[in-house]
Parts: structure tokens; sequence; C-alpha cells
């Protein structure tokens, strides 16, 4: 039997990058995803790709910092799948200034969707996975959460605070059946790192262990087993998937 058999999976920021790795690996294990993106377009080309090896699998546009439309998904995936197993905490943005220069348009946009998209997410799909007792809540935090990061203020506050309330949550939906952890990717191969200079980017290789910047499928491992059976007593954790990275 595959990992993920009869489990319904909800992965936010799934259209591209990491998110659509992890539909991609889930679906691979047996899951039933409902993909939720902001980017429709993106969404549904990524469906289109994902569905074509006859996998089950429903994208959503919604704004994860907007609970009302978050709520009102959670809603049509469990009436569209009829249960809510895993929810993948992923979506993400940055808008990087040093602090002198970050506006407060800056901080309060990374902080609605990489901290509040969190709660709310969380918040939605918590009531369907203790009515079942059962339940997998993972979320995306970083490795610039442990050790602070230049000009990401926002970022590095967001992602500190993620690693909190996980800790929080597993203390509180732990008797329900609930596991809650988070991933802290080091620097993977994506979009977001694309902006990073190539000089401070060579520095980070050279600090790290494995010498090689992480691709999206290692984040994606780390998700699929610490939503699996075989992760079922560990919770409240952050496993860092960096190369060595921060140790």
């Amino acid at each position: 039997m595959k990992k993920l058999s009869g489990k319904t999976a909800i992965i936010t920021g799934g259209a591209k990058g990491i998110g659509k790795a992890t539909a991609r690996k889930f679906i691979e294990a047996g899951a039933s995803v409902a993909c939720w993106d902001i980017d429709e377009i993106a969404g549904k080309e990524a469906t289109v790709e994902l569905k074509s090896n006859g996998a089950n699998l429903r994208f959503y546009k919604v704004n994860t910092a907007d609970l009302a439309a978050v709520n009102a998904t959670a809603e049509s995936v469990k009436k569209d799948f009829g249960s809510i197993d895993i929810l993948i905490n992923n979506a993400g943005i940055t808008r990087d200034a040093s602090m002198k220069k970050m506006s407060s348009q800056q901080w309060q946009q990374v902080l609605d969707v990489n901290l509040t998209g969190v709660f709310n997410c969380t918040k939605a799909v918590y009531p369907y996975m203790a009515e079942k007792g059962f339940g997998r809540i993972l979320n995306a935090a970083s490795v610039v959460a442990h050790y602070g990061n230049f000009g990401q203020t926002n970022y590095v506050a967001a992602k500190a605070g993620v690693i909190g309330m996980t800790k929080v949550w597993a203390r509180e939906f732990g008797r329900k059946g609930i596991t809650v952890n988070a991933v802290a990717p080091g620097f993977i191969r994506t979009e977001m790192v694309e902006t990073i200079p190539p000089e401070y980017m060579n520095t980070l290789l050279a600090k790290t262990p494995v010498g090689r910047m992480g691709e999206v499928e290692d984040i994606a491992s780390a998700y699929l087993f610490l939503a699996s059976d075989e992760a079922s007593f560990i919770t409240g954790t952050t496993l860092n998937v960096d190369g060595g990275l921060v140790m």
C-alpha cells in the first residue's frame, strides 16, 4: 500500500516550486490533493500537468491571508473529497529590504501570508481533523528563523512565529490525534532564491557541508515522511532540511 493511500491533502502555494513538487510526490504516494494558490494561471497549468497520470487533484484559487475565503474553500474541499487529513502550510512570499528601508507595507504583506495565512488555514481545517480524530499539519518555516538574515526582518519574524505556533498547536491538538510539525528549508533552487546575488550564494554554498543547493524534491520528501504513519510519534518538531547549513 502506498504511504498516503486514502488521505486527502491540502497544499497551499501548490502551483509552483516546493508546493508543486510536494503535490506530485503526495499523488505518487496515493493521496488526493487539493492545490491551493492565488495564482490561477499557474494553478491550472499545474493541475493539467499533474493530472496527466490520472491523479485525483483539484485546484482552488484562494488567498490564504483572507480567513473568510479560507473557511469557504476548506468547506469545499471537505465536500469535494470527503475528508481533510493533511495540511501543508507551504504558501509564502518575500519582500526583502533592510530594516531602515523596509516599508510598513512590505512588513505587513509578508506577515499576512507567511504567518497569518498559516493561522487561517490551520484554524479552518482543524475542526474537520478533530472530528475525524486524525490529522497531519506541516508548516513551512525556514533556517533563517534560527540565525536571522540581512534584509529579511519581515520574513524571519514570520518564520520564527511559525516555529512557535507549531509547538503550541502540537500541545493543543495532540489529544485529537493531530500532529503538527514544521520543515525549515535551507536555500532551495526555486524562483524565490533566484534574486539572491551570486557572490552571496557562493558564500552560503561554501558554508553548506553537502556543498550544494537543495532541490524542491528534498523538501517534498521531508513533508511526505512527516505526513506518513512512519512519523506518527513526531510532533512539535522543526526539521531542518538545509544540507547542514545550520547545526
